[in-house]
C-alpha cells in the first residue's frame, strides 16, 4: 500500500528550531516525529512512501534514505531549484500541488492512498479508517478530531451530515464563526480520481483549496471520527507540551527509549554520572554519552540530549536540552528549550541568542574545549 508524508513546509511557527531542521525531524524524546509516522504506516501495511521535501530537504533525505532500515521503501519529490552559481532555493508548491507533481511525474498513486502531515505523533487505526473509507465509497476522507471551541482558529473545521458526508469546510475560522469543533487532523485518504480536481504546475493546498472544492462539487467526501491520540507540534509551545505529556506518561502506548534506571528516570548508554550524587526529580530522560557532574540538579519533566555536559551546581528544571550542549555551573534554567545557540521560552514565545547575549559561560557547545568556551 502507498502513502505520502508532507514534509516540504518551512515550519515558520516552530522557528528558530526549524532554522536548522525541518519540522518532520523535530525529535520527540530522541526520535524524529516523522519516524513514528513511518513506523505506524508500516504497522498497517504501507510499504511505499513518498515524501515531498523543500526546506532543508537533505536533513530528511539523508536520515531516511530509501527507507530500507525502516522496513519500507521511501522516495522524495523535491520542491525547489538550484541556480547556476549553486544557490538552493526552496519553492514549496502546497500540499495538493506536491501530490499532483508526483502523480504527473510517474502516476505513483494508482490505488487508494494515505496522506499525512509530517508534524504530529498519532496512533490512528489506519486499517479501520481505510475500511470506513471504502464502505462509504468515498473519493476522499479526512480524519477528524474534536478540539476545544476556543482553538478552532488553528485548524480546518468541518460540518458533516447524518451520513458523515462533509457539507462545509472552513479553513481556520474565528471561534464565533466556526460551524463545529470537528477539526481536520491533516490525515487524508484519497482515491486516484482525486487528481481530476487538482491543477498541474501551480501551488495548490489541500485544506485551503482542494477540500472546499470537493464540498462545492458535492462529491463523496466524508469525515472519519475515530478515537485516537493526535499530538500536533505545530508551534514551539506544542513541542514542549507534547514532550512533557510523553515524559509524564500521559501518552498511552508511547515507548520510552533507553533504560529505566530509577522510577521515571530513563537513560541511554555510556553515561558518566553517579546517580547518588546528582539531584534528579523524575520524569527525566538523559541521552547517551552525557556527563552529569556531582551536585547538578535536574527536575522533570526534562530531556537532556546525548553528548551533553551538565556541570556541578547547574540547575535544569522543565527543559529540553539539545545534544552536545554544555550547561555551566552558574546556569539556572527553568521552562526552556536549548536548541543550537538559542534559549527558547515556549510559554512566553520568546528567545535569546546565547552568543549575542554572551551567555556562553552558562550554555555552550559541549564539543568546545573548556578553556575556549
Amino acid at each position: 500500500m502507498k502513502a505520502m508524508i508532507l514534509g516540504a513546509g518551512k515550519g515558520t511557527r516552530v522557528q528558530p528550531i526549524t532554522h536548522e531542521i525541518p519540522k518532520p525531524m523535530i525529535p520527540l524524546i530522541r526520535k524524529p516525529v516523522m519516524e513514528y509516522l513511518v513506523d505506524l504506516l508500516k504497522k498497517h501495511g504501507v510499504d511505499e512512501i513518498m515524501v515531498n521535501t523543500s526546506h532543508l530537504a537533505p536533513v530528511i533525505e539523508n536520515y531516511f534514505r530509501d527507507g530500507e532500515q525502516f522496513g519500507v521503501s521511501i522516495a522524495y519529490s523535491y520542491e525547489g531549484h538550484i541556480s547556476s552559481d549553486g544557490v538552493v532555493t526552496s519553492v514549496p508548491i502546497g500540499s495538493a500541488g506536491g501530490m499532483k507533481k508526483i502523480q504527473d511525474f510517474s502516476g505513483f498513486f494508482d490505488e487508494t492512498f494515505i496522506v499525512l502531515c509530517g508534524d504530529a505523533w498519532i496512533d490512528l487505526d489506519i486499517t479501520k479508517a481505510l475500511e470506513i473509507h471504502r464502505q462509504k465509497r468515498a473519493i476522499a476522507s479526512v480524519i477528524l478530531k474534536q478540539v476545544p471551541n476556543d482553538e478552532v482558529f488553528k485548524y480546518g473545521i468541518v460540518a458533516i451530515d447524518e451520513n458523515d458526508r462533509i457539507v462545509q469546510f472552513q479553513e481556520k475560522p474565528n471561534p464565533e464563526d466556526a460551524v463545529s469543533n470537528l477539526a481536520s487532523t491533516g490525515i487524508y485518504i484519497f482515491e486516484p480520481e482525486i487528481f481530476n480536481y487538482i491543477p498541474s504546475d501551480v501551488a495548490y493546498d489541500i485544506g485551503g483549496e482542494l477540500l472546499p472544492k470537493l464540498v462545492q462539487e458535492k462529491l463523496a467526501f466524508i469525515g472519519i471520527n475515530l478515537p485516537f491520540q493526535w499530538l500536533d507540534i505545530g508551534n514551539v509551545h506544542d513541542v514542549w507540551t507534547v514532550t512533557s505529556k510523553i515524559l509524564n506518561g500521559e501518552v498511552k502506548g508511547f515507548k520510552m527509549p533507553g533504560k529505566e534506571v530509577r522510577p521515571g528516570v530513563y537513560v541511554g548508554i555510556n553515561l558518566n554520572v553517579d546517580l547518588d550524587q546528582v539531584n534528579i526529580t523524575p520524569p527525566v530522560y538523559i541521552g547517551g554519552s552525557t556527563k552529569i557532574e556531582a551536585g547538578a540538579t535536574i527536575v522533570g519533566p526534562a530531556v537532556i540530549g546525548a553528548n551533553c555536559v551538565v556541570e556541578s551546581g547547574a540547575v535544569i528544571k522543565n527543559c529540553i536540552v539539545e545534544d552536545y550542549t554544555r550547561v555551566g555551573s552558574l546556569a539556572n534554567l527553568e521552562g526552556k528549550i536549548i536548541f543550537g545557540s538559542k534559549c527558547i521560552d515556549p510559554i512566553l514565545d520568546t528567545q535569546v541568542d546565547i552568543t549575542e547575549a554572551r551567555l556562553e559561560f552558562m550554555i555552550d557547545d559541549a564539543r568546545k574545549p573548556v578553556e575556549d568556551a
